[in-house]
């Protein structure tokens, strides 16, 4: 598994718009997802150690976000072909048993990770109520390993994003693993 880091925030770049299946049974798309004073846009799966490691963490963040009008949604956009672990099925089962407080969408051709330059998993985009990106960094400084009472980076900036439209100037790239491309060799 590859490692790879985010590229810096481009501020003010517009949020794209989507429609993809929910393991709801739901189409959801960007508008659907849209908060009031902000939108987090994740591309995580199941596999990847790192989100594994940080899940429960995005999961928490997530549900207290909500208090200030920021909506989260996560997008899975690997190819399960060889890692089965990240099928549809298992993006069902894995929200219902961690009880996701967002939605999480199959992104099956892969266009709209490439369509907002997901690099990694975790990689996560947040929009101000403007849809205007303001933040493109991790969540805390743990990697794989969690550190004791780290900075919740990503949650601070969010909310920083829902009160203030802008997010905060210094942000350190997120790592993950590389989204496992269909087109990959």
């Amino acid at each position: 598994m590859a490692r790879t880091e985010t590229p810096v925030c481009d501020f003010g770049a517009p949020a794209v718009d989507f429609s993809l299946p929910g393991v709801d049974g739901k189409v959801w798309t960007l508008e659907d997802c849209r908060g009031e004073n902000g939108t987090l846009v994740m591309f995580i799966c199941n596999h990847c150690p790192y989100v594994k490691s940080v899940l429960d963490r995005i999961i928490r963040d997530c549900g207290e976000l909500q208090a200030y009008g920021v909506n989260s949604v996560a997008i899975m956009a690997n190819d399960p072909t060889d890692y089965p672990e990240d099928s549809f099925e298992n993006m069902q089962r894995i929200a219902e048993e961690k009880k996701f407080p967002f939605p999480y969408l199959l992104d099956e051709s892969q266009e709209v990770a490439k369509a907002y330059g997901a690099v990694c998993t975790p990689d996560f985009f947040g929009y101000n109520a403007n849809l205007q990106l303001q933040y493109r960094g991790r969540l805390d400084e743990s990697r794989k390993e969690p550190v004791p009472n780290a900075r919740r980076e990503l949650f601070e900036a969010m909310v920083q994003i829902a009160e203030t439209g802008q997010g905060p100037r210094e942000q350190i790239p997120s790592m993950g693993c590389s989204i496992k491309s269909k087109d990959a060799p």
